[in-house]
């Protein structure tokens, strides 16, 4: 075991706690979120913008570059950089909002997440940053030309990296101890000839003061080398600066974290020396520093001349004063060397050099996705004792109903720019992959999410910032049940908290989401937004209601799920035998419905969503998507020590089998198989399953060479039409980024390949498996004639998912798709983007550029390559 691994011990909890204090918990947007719009119309792009953001203190967190904080984000360490040529100084990533990009808000820079341990003794960051003067006009301007139908204009089309002049910038963190923090800053100049860089190592107190009307706390130099952070909450931290290459000292700059409000407002200034003070110094030479070398943002200004392909380094360090615990070479050294053992040890034995990076990348982006959430949404809705009360319209506004949520908690962001907040069910994937490297932490994301500061009263999860009352797929359940068994099935304490509270959760979902009480259920878009004809968390014209096949899919499954868990439980504890007995039932109960009531076409061999109509009509709507294919999920197999361990459960199963024939025929429950597996109880039967898999595994319907599309390839010319009460809609394959404006339009449904829903399919395919055995075979790809056992579809599967970060036979990388720059270029060929989601024939990565929540999931699949099953037993 290597030494992270030590400071990661299970049985000693508070051993890591002293070194989850510092990490990097500070987001790479901040500006353009929910919980900084104060405007009155809740136009969240308009109210804070990114030309604000330099200017204008932030209410509720920060953001900036490579930026690092204590878990209460008091004192934030990033990095601020300018190349001579830009405007403004670089203190944070550049992109557009929702309204200027053409498939919505779209970040516009290249930097990644190279390394990361769980404790943050690592950290490793990379950013390519132009010599030139940034293009934001340019790329403002073309973004807005071009419409929904034209690809996206990234920075690498406007011909700014052509000749190879850049800065290659890395910063890595490395920890003597706790709050021990060396900080090593690399500028490689990849250019043809000699440049300079200006390079800023910034620390910046969170302000907090001009809100609450607390004293602030003040950060002042102690000699030329030295700035010292003191009062009002702060740890009691210096930051010790080093020479630059050539031996001289950075200048030490000051000004205050707080609003330029004559710039923005044409208003007095609160300060002399506002937030963007050290920028106008630097870029017009405006006195805008504080001379007296205090404040409450302060900067060490490097210039550093760099030859052409050559390097300078810059090391600072903050520490408790006069608490430096060895040299800041041996430091990084000893770190660095001890993520490799760590990773090593992960990383399967067979596994090639390109998996291994794949691995690692993808395991530093979700690491490195911790971010400090702060949000009172009473505060945000009245307003601030110190601030103007906000318009009286607010009151009643976005999340008025949630008024009970006051969070400041560090938790994973789907995206540090694109999706600076949770997700509640991003986070429960984000959970899985996460329980392979720090499970404490994935137990402590779920159990979070649970608590009253977050759950509603009446049950419901908060779904994201844009509205908390959204309503996405239950899967809190499964993500439990997951991180309690890859971290040894052993945290009884953990399943009972969890199971505790989904009681709760669960019974919302029965009582507010099957309004006909017939065990189909509804739920709106459910997290897949725009991947039917319509808008399914709008209201049907004429009285029309619409049941859906993956709500009701979803619910079957957190049946099985609070039934897997009940039998664990009850293992220790018989009190929960009742409630593995009131699961199956209710179990059956959904399985029939969907089986009986128009969910499942047995002429088409697929579930679909249906539109119930008033007169008791049926319509289905005959779109081949995912949405049919989540009802797999909904499947547990039973095994023979259940039995004596569990006789009153046992008892009444035989009950409900003879008493209820049809009900527990339909779901297959206890039928003996040959691989002496008890039982399967499944929605979908092995016949069904047969069916469902012919066009799943077909490569002219949702069989990629990437993985499955979420929408099957034969509505490009079969369009998939809805027409009801007058009402007509179609949904067609759109393989890549999205033509409508549809839940924002930067996320698309209708063909592209995500990473959660095929990994959900993946599990599923291995437990059928389990129950199944090598003698159920299946044509993969269907039509091939090839036929293949469920566990080798899908290793099929997770290999083309894998695959999509991979060199190919000719040295490419489908992720890349046709961006020359980082397929043939060496400087870029092995930075990996995580993407949202990608295209569903070439695999490119699509929407956000580092959705490392779900689709590190590929960590997952490199890591398990020796999949273990659940058994319940």
């Amino acid at each position: 075991m290597g030494i992270e691994r030590d400071r990661l011990d299970p049985d000693d909890p508070a051993r890591s706690a002293p070194w989850r204090e510092w990490g990097p918990y500070v987001a790479a947007r901040q500006w353009g979120t929910v919980r900084e719009d104060y405007r009155e119309d809740g136009d969240v792009w308009a109210s804070f913008t990114y030309d604000d953001a330099r200017s204008r203190a932030y209410r509720w967190g920060e953001d900036g570059l490579a930026a690092i904080c204590d878990r209460r984000q008091h004192l934030c360490l990033g990095l601020t950089v300018w190349n001579g040529n830009d405007p403004h100084l670089k203190e944070r990533l550049f992109g557009l909002t929702g309204p200027q990009g053409n498939h919505g808000e779209d970040v516009k820079e290249y930097w990644w997440y190279l390394d990361a341990t769980p404790t943050s003794s690592y950290l490793k960051w990379r950013y390519h940053y132009p010599q030139a003067a940034f293009p934001y006009a340019d790329l403002l301007a073309e973004n807005k030309r071009r419409g929904p139908t034209d690809p996206e204009y990234e920075l690498a089309d406007t011909g700014i990296f052509d000749d190879g002049r850049f800065w290659a910038i890395t910063v890595e963190y490395a920890k003597a101890a706790p709050d021990d923090i060396c900080m090593r800053i690399t500028a490689r100049n990849h250019g043809p000839e000699a440049a300079t860089i200006h390079a800023l190592p910034t620390l910046w107190c969170r302000n907090d003061w001009t809100w609450d009307g607390t004293p602030a706390p003040v950060l002042r130099a102690a000699g030329d080398d030295r700035i010292v952070a003191e009062g009002a909450g702060l740890p009691a931290m210096t930051l010790t600066v080093g020479p630059g290459p050539t031996g001289r000292r950075p200048r030490l700059l000051f000004c205050d974290n707080e609003t330029n409000t004559a710039r923005l407002y044409g208003n007095d200034p609160l300060t002399p020396c506002p937030k963007d003070g050290i920028n106008d110094h630097i870029i017009d030479g405006t006195p805008t520093v504080n001379l007296s070398l205090t404040g409450t943002k302060a900067a060490a200004w490097y210039e550093l001349a760099v030859g052409a392909g050559e390097q300078a380094v810059v090391d600072v360090r903050l520490a408790p004063t006069g608490m430096h615990r060895g040299a800041i070479d041996d430091v990084v050294r000893s770190r660095l060397i001890e993520a490799d053992e760590f990773y090593a040890e992960l990383t399967p034995g067979d596994a090639s050099a390109d998996e291994a990076r794949v691995l690692r990348q993808a395991f530093a982006s979700l690491l490195w996705s911790k971010q400090f959430y702060r949000f009172d949404v009473s505060k945000w809705l009245d307003g601030d004792p110190a601030m103007p009360a906000p318009p009286e319209a607010r009151r009643q506004g976005r999340n008025a109903q949630w008024r009970h949520v006051a969070v400041g908690d560090v938790l994973l962001m789907p995206d540090s720019w694109e999706y600076p907040w949770f997700a509640a069910w991003d986070l429960s994937f984000h959970c899985v992959t996460l329980a392979h490297v720090d499970a404490e932490l994935a137990k402590e994301q779920l159990l979070v999410l649970l608590r009253e500061w977050y759950m509603h009263p009446n049950g419901q999860l908060p779904a994201y910032e844009w509205s908390f009352g959204d309503v996405n797929p239950p899967v809190h359940a499964w993500a439990a049940l997951r991180v309690f068994e890859i971290d040894g099935r052993r945290d009884l304490d953990f399943l009972q908290r969890v199971f505790h509270k989904l009681l709760i959760n669960f019974t919302w979902w029965v009582n507010r989401k099957d309004a006909e009480g017939n065990n189909i259920f509804e739920g709106g878009f459910l997290g897949l937004d725009n991947i039917g004809p319509i808008n399914r968390s709008e209201s049907l014209p004429g009285g029309a209601r619409l049941e859906q096949s993956d709500a009701t899919g979803w619910m079957a499954m957190y049946c099985l799920n609070l039934l897997e868990m009940s039998i664990v439980l009850a293992r220790h504890q018989p009190a929960y035998e009742d409630l593995a007995t009131k699961f199956l039932e209710h179990f059956t109960l959904v399985a029939a419905s969907m089986n009986d009531l128009g969910l499942w076409d047995d002429a088409d061999g697929f579930f679909y969503d249906i539109v119930r109509l008033p007169s008791g009509e049926v319509v289905p709507i005959r779109c081949r998507s995912m949405v049919g294919l989540i009802p797999l999920f909904a499947m547990a197999v039973l095994h023979a020590p259940t039995e004596p361990l569990l006789p009153d459960f046992i008892e009444r199963a035989r009950w409900f089998i003879e008493h209820r024939p049809r009900l527990a025929e339909s779901i297959g429950v206890f039928s003996r198989s040959a691989t002496g597996a008890d039982g399967l109880l499944s929605v979908v039967s092995p016949d069904r399953l047969r069916r469902i898999l012919a066009p799943v595994l077909d490569e002219a319907e949702f069989l990629s060479p990437h993985g499955l599309r979420s929408l099957s390839a034969v509505h490009a010319h079969r369009p998939a039409v809805l027409a009801v009460e007058g009402f007509e809609a179609t949904v067609d394959y759109e393989p890549g980024e999205s033509t409508t404006g549809l839940y924002g339009g930067n996320s698309n449904w209708r063909g592209p390949i995500w990473f959660p829903l095929n990994f959900l399919i993946i599990e599923a395919l291995r437990r059928y498996h389990v129950y199944l055995g090598d003698s159920y075979l299946v044509e993969f790809p269907t039509g091939s004639g090839d036929m293949h056992t469920l566990a080798s579809v899908a290793d099929g599967l997770a290999d083309r998912l894998i695959a999509l970060f991979l060199d190919d036979d000719d040295g490419r990388r489908p992720v890349f798709g046709s961006c020359e720059l980082f397929q043939t270029d060496p400087r870029w060929h092995d930075l990996i983007p995580f993407s949202e989601y990608f295209h569903g024939d070439t695999g490119a990565g699509l929407g956000a550029s580092h959705q490392t929540g779900w689709t590190a999931l590929v960590a997952d699949l490199l890591t398990a390559r020796r999949w273990v099953f659940h058994e319940t037993d």
